[in-house]
């Protein structure tokens, strides 16, 4: 009998609803966050706002603070949702090397424990928006890794467009589920906020009924802790916040900001605030390349989507073409979508250059 794929699967990665939801192997750390929002959030609505019905009794505005909190609430629950247990961008693993490698010599060979290996090239050049850009082979997963995809250690999977492993949400930060960490992340920051200057509030009102700070606190101790854990919080996700956005700005990951910050090298990613701002929120999020639910049988005999006749690779001066056939690896096929993908974009960007 033909097992699933996420029966088979050889991450680290933990499913549920037979596939359909997919979560790191420290999904567990998930319980801790719930507990980081739930936690100040009950006790808000029980101490501070529903006491501040009261004090608008005339008005609804107390009735608001509490919607607003619960609102504010299912927002920050259902993004962390689909950030933790959504495939962040797996690339699909290899069953055996590439074969079919430019530049690469096929009678080359290394002994290992006596069998004969062969011995790959470490590393591939490819263009980018015109740039060349080295792209690595992945001993794992057995693929070149496209631009901007990385191995992440604890998941044991490839990801595209890699920004970090959050044990906060407990999973791969990649290009499926960016756009919804940063939303989870900001909304987190605004609902910090949002207690803090209600439960402040509130406190203003006691302070000016009993005339001093200590007995206000003494009538209302949970508003204290709460503005004292809200500041304590903002300056966390707050400051993931104004981060992330700078790396929106200037197209980067958290991956590439730690590792090439030094360098101070080109970002042939860059395409401008607007652009980038634009790929990040506005670009139709792409459906996943590994069905986690589906027969593996299946999965495998099918081919990669989007595969393509040819494409131009390696130097653009060079009039050799690699030819792409149905029955090309995997690993190599993922490798030439990704290449034609970014020649295409290189030859947009130079028709508006000269007009064109």
């Amino acid at each position: 009998m033909a097992q699933r794929v996420y029966q088979v699967w050889k991450g680290k990665n933990k499913f549920l609803l037979k596939g359909r939801l997919i979560f790191g192997p420290d999904a567990s750390s998930l319980i801790v966050t719930l507990m980081l929002i739930l936690i100040p959030v009950i006790i808000f609505c029980t101490f501070v706002a529903r006491n501040l019905i009261k004090e608008f009794a005339a008005q609804t505005a107390g009735y608001a603070v509490y919607l607003v909190a619960i609102i504010f609430t299912i927002q920050v629950l259902v993004l962390l949702l689909l950030t933790s247990a959504r495939d962040p961008g797996i690339v699909p693993r290899s069953p055996h090397p590439p074969e079919d490698v430019s530049g690469y010599d096929s009678s080359a060979s290394v002994e290992v424990g006596g069998a004969q290996s062969l011995q790959l090239p470490r590393t591939k050049e490819v263009f980018v928006n015109g740039l060349p850009v080295r792209i690595k082979y992945c001993e794992t997963c057995m693929i070149y890794r496209p631009p901007r995809c990385s191995h992440c250690s604890v998941c044991d999977n490839c990801v595209e467009r890699f920004d970090h492993h959050c044990p906060w949400v407990g999973q791969c930060i990649g290009k499926r589920n960016y756009r919804c960490f940063f939303l989870f992340v900001s909304s987190s920051a605004l609902l910090c906020v949002f207690v803090f200057s209600m439960s402040a509030l509130y406190m203003k009102f006691l302070i000016n009924d009993y005339g001093t700070v200590w007995e206000a606190v003494k009538v209302s101790p949970a508003s204290m802790v709460l503005m004292g854990y809200c500041f304590v919080l903002f300056w966390f996700v707050g400051g993931l916040t104004g981060f992330h956005t700078y790396l929106i700005t200037t197209n980067q990951t958290t991956y590439e900001n730690f590792r090439y910050r030094a360098q101070n090298s080109i970002n042939v990613y860059d395409r401008g605030c607007g652009n980038n701002f634009a790929e990040v929120f506005c670009r139709r999020r792409e459906s996943s390349k590994i069905n986690f639910h589906g027969l593996e049988n299946e999965e495998l005999s099918k081919p990669p989507k989007g595969s393509i006749p040819a494409m131009p690779i390696g130097n653009p001066d060079e009039t050799r073409r690699v030819k792409v056939e149905h029955s090309l690896e995997m690993g190599n096929d993922l490798l030439n979508i990704s290449q034609w993908h970014d020649s295409q974009e290189a030859a947009d960007i130079r028709t508006r250059a000269t007009g064109g």
